[in-house]
């Protein structure tokens, strides 16, 4: 005897579970269906989850090694990369995306590659975001399923509210673009821009001065069929903006061993956006360049770092905008009014006090801002107890950088130091402290390697023109080990200045290589050196994600302990001598 025909009737919602008025939301349609995978901590896509597979690639990860595809993945919300959006889109076109992602707080850079994935290339991801007792009871549950725009799981059927775009305030300007008075590669871009808007709780838009893209490595083929495609529908930029770091350097990969097919591919994609309209600097570090927001300036930049650094350090207002949106934003001069963009939502969430070290070095700025996100993972902190240090810009660079693979916040504040600093908390703040034990701590997590070093890397994020100096001064008089390479990777402008200064010719000198336009981030095989087994950093940033994208170990110290190892061919096999004194 046949099984009667399934049936579309849904179980009756559990008493347990409280009938919250839009607790259960709906960002980006499909029905799915798998195992339920509760990732307890964000996720960076970008740098944590390998493109092709759908692996939890980053080491620091307590997933890491468990795959997200084809299940329903749980995260309170994601964190790091911008660049997580073309991740998303890549495994939505190759299909191993998760079938579904569930979110329990405000998430839009999965929630936008999922957008693009159908919008773009009719393959999207279910998106979700529940409030905390039915997020609680759904990671409870060994599978789930979505269906009709019903979430199903155990006995329980939770109707999925869809937001809706109809509360959002737009300009005349704003409807033109929505209803296609400027071609269909705008009417897209307004239309993604007002879903976006939706989702991140906005009632309207904003304008914006400038534009930052990010969304220009070629980490894999989304990048670059989203751009050209984007280009031949027409897309123009329509405020000033700069470019990224790409993934080669633009005039001289041919003579780097770089393959045609790869450097090919990786100029088209820079090219495309150049082609729209935006300015080739090739930076990382776009708060490096002569023309730099101004305090409460409202721009919109992707690039994590680059984002925390601007409202942090400079007082300019942007959210962290995905890759892709960036694109939207550049060809409106609109982005979502909220988040940062406001002044209430610029308070600290937090308090961080830092139990300062005496003596340090700028390797204590690095593991600051990893500390502090890793406290604060998706809340502004507040850090105090630094008022007697003297961070220097780079310092600061650092601090934003590192804090940007921990944490979802797209700022924090430095008591004494930074712009908005002086901002009361929020009631009922929480506190919490970094000792020097935790730094201690950090440093050995950091440290696993052997001694022996192949590959010294500066420049993650971009070098400035004083680190240049820095590390030449270091190395005045000396060259780098034979068996150890040494590559600093620079934007132009800063390439062009140290070339000017002599800086160029005194670190080539002394053995070490400087390459612009790319950066450790997107830096490839042959370019990285191959017969790398362990490398060395100053960045926080790139101690978190190297071994996750390049699979070699890593060793981490300050820039002077950089040139001491450049030369030696070892790293010290100690805690540095201020944290080994405490």
């Amino acid at each position: 005897m046949s099984s009667p025909p399934e049936t579309h009737t849904h179980p009756k919602r559990r008493s347990m579970i409280p009938d919250v008025p839009h607790s259960a939301t709906l960002f980006v349609e499909r029905d799915a269906k798998g195992e339920v995978l509760n990732c307890r901590e964000g996720l960076s896509f970008w740098g944590g989850v390998d493109p092709d597979t759908g692996v939890i690639i980053d080491a620091h990860h307590p997933d890491h090694g468990t795959s997200l595809a084809g299940r329903i993945v749980l995260m309170p919300t994601s964190r790091g990369s911008c660049s997580g959006s073309g991740v998303m889109l890549q495994l939505a076109r190759n299909g191993e995306a998760p079938a579904a992602l569930v979110f329990r707080e405000e998430e839009s850079i999965l929630t936008l590659g999922a957008m693009i994935a159908g919008r773009l290339f009719d393959r999207p991801v279910a998106i979700l975001r529940l409030s905390p007792p039915l997020y609680d009871a759904l990671s409870k549950a060994g599978e789930a399923e979505i269906r009709d725009g019903v979430l199903l799981f155990q006995d329980q059927a939770i109707e999925l509210h869809r937001p809706g775009a109809g509360a959002l305030s737009l300009s005349e300007a704003d409807r033109s673009l929505l209803d296609g008075k400027d071609g269909t590669a705008r009417k897209i871009a307004m239309e993604v821009l007002c879903l976006m808007a939706s989702a991140q709780g906005a009632t309207s838009l904003t304008d914006v001065s400038r534009a930052h893209i990010d969304g220009c490595i070629l980490a894999h083929d989304a990048n670059l069929d989203f751009a050209e495609k984007m280009h031949q529908m027409g897309a123009k930029i329509a405020i000033p903006t700069t470019i990224n770091a790409i993934s080669v350097d633009r005039e001289n990969w041919q003579s780097q061993g770089v393959l045609p097919d790869f450097g090919s591919r990786a100029s088209r994609l820079a090219d495309a956006y150049v082609n729209m309209g935006a300015r080739p600097t090739f930076t990382c570090a776009p708060y490096l360049l002569d023309d730099i927001p101004a305090e409460n300036e409202q721009i919109g930049w992707s690039e994590s770092n680059a984002v925390i650094y601007a409202n942090s350090v400079l007082g300019a207002r942007t959210q962290k905008h995905p890759d892709y949106l960036d694109l939207f934003i550049a060809m409106t001069g609109r982005a979502p009014n909220t988040g940062v963009y406001l002044a209430e939502n610029r308070r600290p969430d937090c308090e961080i006090y830092v139990e300062l070290p005496e003596t340090h070095d700028d390797s204590l700025w690095p593991m600051l801002g990893w500390l502090a996100g890793a406290r604060s993972p998706n809340g502004i902190p507040v850090l105090t107890g630094l008022e007697a240090a003297s961070p220097t810009p780079d310092d600061l660079k650092g601090l934003c950088a590192a804090f940007g693979t921990t944490s979802a916040a797209p700022m924090l504040h430095v008591r004494g130091h930074t712009p908005e600093g002086a901002l009361p908390l929020r009631d009922g703040a929480p506190r919490s402290v970094i000792t020097a034990g935790d730094l201690a701590q950090l440093w050995r997590e950091f440290n696993t390697a052997d001694d022996k070093v192949d590959l010294v890397a500066i420049g993650s994020p971009h070098a400035s023109l004083s680190e240049c100096r820095n590390f030449a001064d270091f190395l005045r008089g000396r060259s780098c080990h034979p068996d150890t390479r040494t590559i600093v990777t620079v934007g132009r402008a800063v390439l062009a200045t140290a070339r000017k200064e002599g800086l160029i010719d005194r670190l080539q000198e002394a053995g070490v290589q400087v390459i612009p336009d790319i950066c450790w981030c997107s830096i490839t095989e042959p370019v990285f050196p191959t017969q790398t087994a362990v490398l060395m950093t100053n960045s926080g940033k790139y101690s978190h994600y190297a071994k996750g994208l390049t699979g070699r170990a890593v060793r981490f110290g300050s820039l002077k302990d950089c040139a001491e190892t450049a030369t030696s061919g070892l790293a010290s096999s100690g805690l540095p001598s201020w944290l080994s004194a405490g």
